[in-house]
């Protein structure tokens, strides 16, 4: 509870403690007023003022002027029927009201307040301090003092403030701030670590390689943080909705205090009976203020958000918490994504020419490529890399690369490279991604590379279809037999094999033109080779994307670790908060209207006007908080 909030508890407890005791006055008259109108003040002088400075700036249709309209008209109408009838004025419901009010307001602040407590401490990753050694010394210095390439120590029990490769030691990371799982990772020499994982047992030194404005954890508490600035279409519409609708009930309350009056008085020549009509208004004012609704929409939108972030899913906005929530198509990458981007040589065919030879020119050939699979050739090949014996390298987009090794022609690719230098290529039957190799200008063989499909990949899959996925796609540059095979493995729908990357494009365009109005496509990808497919479907979603820049700028929302399955939790988390939000729309407009036409007839009296107003903002709220609750998801 910040001051803000103790301070209004207090004039709350105040308030409510002299209106319950002048409740027992003996005496009536001015003297009266004079006691309750202490209470009054006490709780609503800064609603009186926020009423005033509405007028006075042009802008007077808000909660705070209904507010005061209503409490004044209230307390006019008990000096009127004091003066008129000798007897003591009602002012208890006028001070209630603005009592009530102030409590509802109160706990709305401290809902909020507390809402962004758990996200910031379920984000706990931001660091207070690097670690320099100096003089045999480690001095505490602010993290946005630490330079590109500067040595920190980390020590068992703090947090990594910057980004970096471990140059001494080794250490178990506990990375759940950031995955939202508690499974700890190792670290040693020469692996890169990011920032916001606890360091658990051995002492790091890491070199650092950003900034720490531009550390992984700088960006994720940035992405939480701006979240609220992109409002989803239910946001938008609560916003119009209340500038139209406040002066609208305005109008309509000063209609039902004045024609009826009137009509009653010169058509139907009965009297007018101004009290128990502006009475009516009055109540009609206090039923119609809109704060449930201005209020509970935002906040179930940013407890969604935060709810995520815990399940270590960041979202970049409401906006996009609303799109995925309609998500009927989800599209897939394959590498890095269903599987582990682990390749291994499997099998080398070759025809004349030795096994060692050709992984040796396919090793070499590949040398200045960082793709995984040009990775898995120099690990078969299992020796040091001699670049010098490597020249004239040309790598050929969706064909492969070719080199001059030792001053023979070289060429690594698939079936597309063979027929562009006229080699007459032998296929392969074998499931998985084929090179084939030409050296010299002759066909030398091929070498088979499978990918590892992710363990919990086909579950992920089974929980999209249950979660309301009507449909699954993958799409992959990989070979079709390869694709084919891991989709039928998983259980995919469709695949779309040897694409470039101007292909996955082309094919999300297409499927997005052929689900229009069945809901909305959703890609998955690394978020690294795949930033136009991801910006180009209605949802971009990057997973595996601890310390990938890439992922993060491009993708709306964001993976914090390598499993599938966070991609069904995270559409059951975006329809749970959509399910809350409708529900409050709801209930509160339902209530409302209800109570509305009871005031206008007479029915209801300003204690129901309190609970239609008050109560419904508190149901409401409290039902907000539940979108934060996402572990059983």
């Amino acid at each position: 509870m910040n001051k803000k909030q103790k301070k209004m508890l207090i004039r709350i407890l105040i308030s409510a403690a002299l209106l319950i005791g002048f409740n027992f006055l003996p005496f009536g008259g001015p003297l009266r007023f004079i006691l309750y109108l202490i209470p009054y003040l006490v709780i609503g002088y800064d609603i009186l003022i926020k009423a005033f400075k509405g007028i006075k700036n042009r802008q007077p249709f808000d909660e705070s002027l209904l507010m005061a309209v209503a409490t004044i008209g209230a307390i006019a109408i008990a000096i009127y029927s004091e003066v008129a009838d000798h007897e003591n004025g009602d002012y208890v419901e006028a001070i209630a009201v603005m009592l009530f009010y102030q409590i509802g307001e109160w706990f709305q602040s401290y809902a909020v307040g507390k809402s962004r407590r758990n996200i910031s401490d379920l984000m706990d990753i931001r660091p207070d301090y690097a670690n320099i050694e100096i003089g045999g010394k480690l001095e505490q210095i602010d993290p946005d003092e630490v330079e590109i390439g500067s040595v920190i120590i980390v020590q068992p029990g703090e947090k990594v403030p910057i980004d970096g490769i471990v140059i001494e030691g080794e250490s178990t990371l506990n990375t759940s701030a950031l995955t939202g799982e508690s499974l700890p990772r190792d670290a040693q020499e020469g692996d890169e670590i990011i920032s916001g994982c606890i360091n658990m047992t051995g002492v790091l030194k890491i070199r650092t390689t950003k900034e720490f404005g531009e550390s992984t954890v700088s960006k994720i508490l940035d992405l939480v943080e701006n979240a609220s600035s992109r409002k989803s279409k239910s946001e938008d519409f609560i916003t119009k909705f209340a500038r139209v609708y406040t002066p609208a009930v305005v109008y309509s309350a000063i209609a039902l205090a004045v024609l009826p009056p009137i009509v009653r008085m010169f058509v139907m020549g009965i009297p007018a009976e101004w009290g128990i009509w502006i009475y009516r208004a009055l109540t009609f004012l206090v039923i119609s203020c809109p704060c449930a609704l201005v209020i509970s929409i935002p906040l179930s939108f940013f407890a969604g958000i935060g709810g995520a972030s815990n399940a270590g899913v960041l979202v970049k906005g409401s906006n996009y918490l609303e799109t995925l929530s309609q998500t009927k198509c989800v599209v897939f990458d394959k590498t890095g994504t269903l599987t582990q981007g682990v390749f291994e040589v499997n099998e080398v065919h070759h025809n004349e020419m030795d096994r060692d030879d050709l992984l040796e020119y396919a090793a070499l050939a590949e040398s200045a490529s960082s793709h995984p699979i040009s990775k898995s050739l120099q690990r078969a090949y299992g020796k040091q890399i001699d670049r010098s014996r490597v020249t004239d390298i040309q790598e050929i987009s969706g064909n492969g690369v070719m080199a001059k090794v030792d001053g023979i022609d070289v060429a690594a690719g698939n079936s597309k490279l063979m027929d562009r230098l006229g080699v007459k290529w032998i296929d392969c039957h074998r499931a998985g991604t084929i090179i084939h190799m030409a050296v010299d200008g002759r066909y030398a063989g091929h070498i088979v590379i499978s990918d590892i499909e992710k363990p919990h990949a086909k579950e992920a899959i089974q929980l999209l279809k249950k979660a309301g996925v009507e449909k699954t796609v993958m799409l992959t540059g990989d070979s079709g037999k390869a694709a084919e095979h891991v989709a039928a493995d998983l259980g995919i729908d469709e695949v779309h094999a040897e694409l470039l990357p101007a292909d996955k494009v082309s094919q999300v365009e297409a499927l997005m033109k052929r689900n229009t109005g069945k809901g909305k496509l959703a890609f998955v990808g690394d978020g690294i080779n795949d930033a136009p497919v991801l910006s180009r479907a209605d949802i971009g979603i990057a997973m595996g994307a601890m310390g990938s820049d890439a992922a993060i700028e491009a993708a709306d929302i964001v993976l914090m670790d390598d499993d599938p399955i966070k991609i069904s939790k995270a559409i059951r988390i975006s329809r749970k908060c959509l399910r809350i939000v409708y529900e409050n729309i709801w209930f509160a407009i339902g209530i409302k209207l209800i109570c509305l036409v009871l005031g206008a007839v007479g029915i209801a009296n300003m204690w129901l006007a309190i609970f239609a107003d008050v109560g419904v903002m508190i149901i409401a709220v409290l039902n907000a908080i539940r979108a934060l609750f996402v572990k059983n998801l």
